[in-house]
């Protein structure tokens, strides 16, 4: 038996999440967003080449001898697949790895709104799922994608660097593409992605232009589109998306957002009061007052249409918060440390609301 299947199987026994290799150190697991060192035996400089010559695939070694690093996925038998970032330090690889469920995840399962069905079942337009690194994007992408496989006859198509959750045929046909694996890279992927008959699309990040280009396409001819998005909160998603744009298109592309996104999803994963993590969700809608909001530029009122935005199935992530607190999933102090606004959330909780969300949007 291999020395990671073991390090792995003590991953998943531990329930963790994460797990960390460097050299001259135990092995770190990351349990409920806590990382904690074990007790298991440091590995050497010597251990760590054997590792990452035990899981680095072959069509991936060119790129990790040249760049010094590399994102894949590995399949341990017996134990699950898990993802993987291989990188060097001081001449010496250090190796995280991520376990990935094999189970797809509900939407009740991970204690999500109920809005998230709604937007799965959109005809078309960008779903965007936005978060900090580990806030759960993924997770609750693949239950989204697992919601329209269940309840809806369409042909999947997902570009992603690594293909996290494997998809089983329910009612829905998936193909599921690994850049580096079944295709060159993203812009291979995205390049032909059209001529292969797509009801719905995941792309794994919205990383570069071509991405986003390519969302917009797709949207706009009538598909559906999941993708992930590196951003504190839904109303910067589009600040973030319109930054790796030249100044010059810049308009083009907002126009082009404020008429095909449907829907920008944030998360963050706070610790909850019975173990585990609870998600703090955050839901922008592609309302008539935002659409209007994005084509006259005025992106930094986006927040306020999205506290006022309730009747329309949004949410601010101090509402969802104020939630978990008076449902007893969270602490007050937890809580505090999470919001966006601590003090209105304060204030929320002595039972003072200020309509201060209205008084932007009239102004």
């Amino acid at each position: 038996m291999s020395m990671i299947h073991d390090l792995l199987a003590e991953v998943v026994n531990h329930d963790a999440s994460d797990l960390h290799l460097k050299p001259d150190s135990p092995p770190l697991f990351r349990v409920h967003g806590e990382l904690s060192r074990t007790d298991l035996p440091s590995l050497s400089k010597d251990d760590m080449f054997a590792v990452l010559q035990d899981i680095l695939p072959k069509h991936i070694v060119p790129v990790f001898e040249r760049e010094h690093e590399a994102d894949f996925s590995h399949q341990e038998a017996g134990v699950g697949r898990f993802r993987v970032n291989a990188f060097m330090t001081q001449g010496i690889p250090c190796i995280s790895m991520r376990h990935v469920k094999t189970e797809i995840p509900t939407v009740e399962s991970l204690h999500l709104p109920d809005q998230l069905k709604d937007i799965a079942h959109s005809e078309r337009g960008i779903v965007l799922l936005s978060g900090t690194t580990g806030s759960g994007k993924s997770t609750t992408l693949a239950a989204m994608i697992g919601e329209i496989n269940h309840a809806e006859r369409c042909r999947i198509i997902t570009v992603e660097d690594p293909i996290e959750y494997l998809f089983a045929d329910d009612q829905s046909v998936i193909s599921q593409r690994e850049v580096g694996l079944d295709t060159q890279s993203f812009e291979s992927a995205l390049k032909h992605l059209m001529r292969q008959d797509p009801d719905v699309i995941l792309i794994g990040e919205m990383r570069d232009a071509v991405s986003i280009r390519t969302a917009l396409l797709a949207a706009e001819t009538g598909h559906l589109v999941f993708s992930t998005l590196h951003s504190s909160t839904a109303d910067l998603s589009i600040t973030r998306m319109l930054d790796v744009f030249p100044s010059e298109e810049q308009d083009q592309v907002r126009m082009a957002l404020a008429a095909n996104m449907r829907a920008v999803i944030c998360q963050r994963l706070i610790p909850g009061i019975s173990g585990g993590v609870v998600p703090a969700v955050e839901i922008m809608i592609n309302t008539p007052t935002v659409r209007k909001l994005i084509e006259k530029n005025q992106l930094p009122t986006l927040a306020a249409a999205v506290e006022t935005g309730r009747d329309d199935g949004m949410q601010s992530f101090n509402h969802s918060i104020y939630t978990l607190i008076r449902e007893g999933e969270i602490t007050e102090e937890e809580g505090m440390r999470f919001a966006t606004s601590p003090e209105s959330l304060r204030m929320n909780l002595q039972g003072i609301f200020l309509d201060e969300g209205r008084r932007i949007l009239a102004t």
